[in-house]
């Protein structure tokens, strides 16, 4: 095995995915580009899972690579060693005896054989960075539905640190009776007969159960913390990666604050787990413990004890079903809360402009009132049974000694005063779970509506089937509609009524129409965000449908009419789409999207941090940095959506003037309410109602299409047409090819 030369370690990284796709029958495509890969397991990691696998980078060392070589050679999963300089190779199998490995390089032709190499020499190029990586199985448990029973499979998965955690409350139940047990032999045994040996014996006895206590209390709490910890980290990834996973038109259709709400909910249900539901689990395991000593000192008084138990429990169930229905309408109100909250702030600038102020408060007034009542109402409701279960809780303690000081005068000899003592005591601790049963029950009806409202976000249907991986062709740039009808949910009209048309790859296409007649769905439909249509809609020939959701996007370059600046630096926005790309490429792309000049009067030049919402940056400017985002990354279709229309005169002018180099080379759809800017299209799709007027030259559609001249005069303020032929109208021909 030799190192692979520094020009090539990127190179071998790209062939070692594509290898590894290959042999797992995955579609690999031209989505990835090697100089973007990175050198560290984490980033082939990433373009793994980008390519529709499931991959895990880890750190292994020689015998997990044997033991690992049989699962290679079965093809079920591939392992792909980092290098330290960068390279990378595949694991094929391993020696019969286990001193050597076969790692094949992916820069060597396809038919050479493995090489073998000892451990001595795979240690002085490998670290132990291993990508694992294997096919994607749909429904798994990252996509199943999220629910109570999905919360508690996350939580079993702790099951490790859930054992120590129950070992170290056995152990401290079992040391809580050294306080009672130590009483009981004070009274009957020292203050009794005076014993000062048997004192001294009991100090010392004290100080080691204090000290164990001491220290695994201390482990115990911590357990629990990691536990809760990766737990909490669990569902907060989980939450990210379903809600990027849920189509657009589901953020279209729902304020941004109510979403919001719903998903920060998450924090009451990991309260829940990690609080209230983890505790009442440990007092669960304490109550094992003290309920057989309790039986011991007297059985008569832990059938009280219990009694009491049981109708606190029953207390709590009768009043459940009035505390849920409670909790859904403070949820409710709550969410209608949030979303005013998030929305004024999303639209500050439209408050501040219009002097909205004391509308924005009365509404705000009002949603807090409804919040506020419905947190009294579900207050007043939860009071009474807390109210109701207090005396017999009380009654845990205090009733125990009263029963037992009777018992004791009726001539039980088994009920000493220290026994008496003890008794008390051990109740009053073995009453804590019974009590925090009663508020688990309690607490499980808010929880229960906080996990509703997470599903209610996260069990949508996402935009792409779990492990669904399509077809990942190197795209050109054709693109053809073939009897496109397209209605937007809930609409009783259609947004496309049998459109077709076809664009060979590298022209210039322009979209024009009056509002609603369709210019926007089209390049919805080319960006699969709307994919209920029916007909054709082909790039390459190839039904868009079939296209890998990722891959296809990451073929386009998308410039809208308002666009979003994260926030980070000018070059971080630029090359957002690919972070690995070089300081050249972004220049380049500014400079073809006329930014260029703006960017280098910068302090910063292309580190000028922009802050959220952009503030230090113009419209015209924000505008130009999104073109040189969507061109960074040199897509084969690039579609300006409204791009210019932010613009002011000088800045359209360059846009404009740099649409031909721009296009060159790739297939451009450009929707425009100013048709000067289209003058140079090869052809100009006129729509109207969501149907094809006409698809030709500019020149042409002046000619023959009515709606195309008309605006194109109101445009101009042309009192007369150019050319005499102009002057009689003529019908308006159907779609053509």
């Amino acid at each position: 095995m030799v190192d692979a030369p520094a020009s090539t370690v990127s190179e071998a990284r790209l062939a070692a995915l594509q290898e590894a796709a290959r042999r797992l029958g995955a579609d690999f495509g031209s989505g990835t580009r090697a100089e973007t890969l990175g050198a560290s397991p984490a980033d082939l990691a990433k373009a793994a899972e980008n390519i529709g696998l499931h991959a895990k980078a880890l750190r292994l060392r020689w015998r997990d690579l044997t033991r690992l070589a049989s699962g290679a050679v079965e093809g079920s999963v591939v392992a792909i060693l980092m290098l330290r300089d960068g390279g990378a190779a595949i694991l094929a199998g391993a020696a019969a005896d286990g001193n050597a490995l076969f790692l094949i390089e992916p820069l060597a032709a396809r038919d050479s054989p493995p090489a073998p190499v000892d451990e001595v020499r795979l240690a002085s190029y490998w670290d132990g960075g291993v990508v694992l990586i294997r096919r994607r199985r749909g429904g798994g448990a990252d996509d199943a539905p999220f629910t109570l029973i999905w919360l508690a499979r996350e939580v079993l998965r702790e099951r490790r640190l859930f054992r120590d955690i129950g070992i170290a409350s056995l152990v401290l139940s079992a040391l809580i009776l050294v306080p009672p047990i130590i009483w009981m032999t004070v009274v009957d045994r020292v203050l009794v007969y005076q014993s000062l040996p048997t004192l001294v014996l009991l100090a010392g006895g004290v100080a080691i159960a204090i000290l164990y206590e001491t220290m695994i209390s201390h482990s115990q709490r911590h357990l629990v913390m990691l536990s809760a910890a990766r737990i909490d980290g669990r569902l907060q990834l989980h939450i990210f990666r379903r809600l990027l996973g849920l189509p657009v038109d589901y953020f279209e259709r729902n304020p941004a604050g109510e979403t919001s709400y719903r998903l920060g909910e998450i924090w009451r249900i990991r309260e829940f787990i990690t609080g209230r539901l983890f505790r009442t689990g440990l007092d669960m395991i304490t109550l094992l413990i003290l309920l057989p000593v309790l039986f011991l000192l007297s059985a008569t008084l832990t059938w009280v004890v219990l009694a009491c138990a049981v109708v606190m429990a029953l207390i709590i169930a009768v009043f459940m079903p009035s505390i849920g229905r409670a909790t859904g309408r403070l949820i409710e109100a709550e969410t209608k809360k949030s979303s005013v909250m998030i929305e004024s702030i999303a639209g500050m600038r439209t408050v501040k402009a219009l002097a909205l102020e004391p509308q924005r408060r009365e509404v705000w007034d009002e949603r807090v009132a409804e919040a506020t009542a419905a947190r009294l109402a579900l207050g007043r409701v939860a009071n009474w049974p807390q109210t109701i279960v207090l005396p017999f809780e009380r009654f845990i303690y205090a009733g125990t000694l009263l029963v037992g000081a009777w018992l004791s005068v009726a001539g039980d000899s088994a009920i000493t005063i220290g026994s008496l003592m003890a008794f008390a005591m051990i109740a009053g601790r073995a009453a804590a779970p019974f009590s925090s049963l009663a508020q688990l029950l309690q607490e499980y009806q808010e929880v229960r509506g906080a996990i509703g409202n997470v599903a209610h976000v996260l069990n949508r249907a996402p935009e792409r089937a779990a492990g669904a991986v399509g077809a990942r062709p190197d795209i050109m740039g054709a693109v053809s509609f073939s009897e496109v009808t397209f209605r937007y949910p809930g609409s009783q009209t259609t947004a496309l009524q049998d459109l077709s048309f076809e664009a060979a790859a590298g022209t210039m296409v322009g979209i024009v129409g009056k509002s609603g007649s369709g210019k926007s769905t089209i390049t919805r439909l080319l960006q699969g965000i709307s994919t209920g249509y029916a007909g054709l809609v082909k790039i390459d020939s190839i039904e868009l449908r079939e296209i890998d959701l990722a891959h296809l996007r990451r073929s386009l370059g998308i410039v809208m009419q308002d666009n979003f600046l994260f926030r980070g630096t000018i070059r971080e926005n630029i090359t957002a789409g690919r972070p690995g790309l070089s300081f050249e490429d972004v220049v380049r792309a500014a400079r073809l999207a006329g930014a260029e000049e703006f960017i280098e009067r910068l302090p910063g030049g292309y580190d000028t941090y922009i802050e959220e919402g952009s503030p230090n940056l113009s419209g015209g400017q924000r505008q130009r940095v999104a073109i040189a985002r969507a061109l960074v990354t040199d897509p084969r279709v690039l579609i300006l959506d409204e791009a210019t229309s932010a613009l002011d005169p000088e800045s359209e002018a360059v846009v404009n003037a740099n649409l031909q180099r721009i296009g060159r080379g790739r297939t451009m759809f450009i929707v425009s309410h100013r048709l000067s800017s289209l003058i140079d299209c090869d052809r100009i799709i006129v729509l109207d109602r969501g149907k094809l007027l006409d698809f030709a030259p500019h020149e042409t559609l002046l000619e023959r299409c009515l709606i195309y001249r008309q605006l194109w005069l109101q445009q101009t303020h042309a009192s007369q047409p150019r050319n005499p032929s102009y002057v009689q109208p003529v019908a308006v021909p159907p779609a053509a090819q």
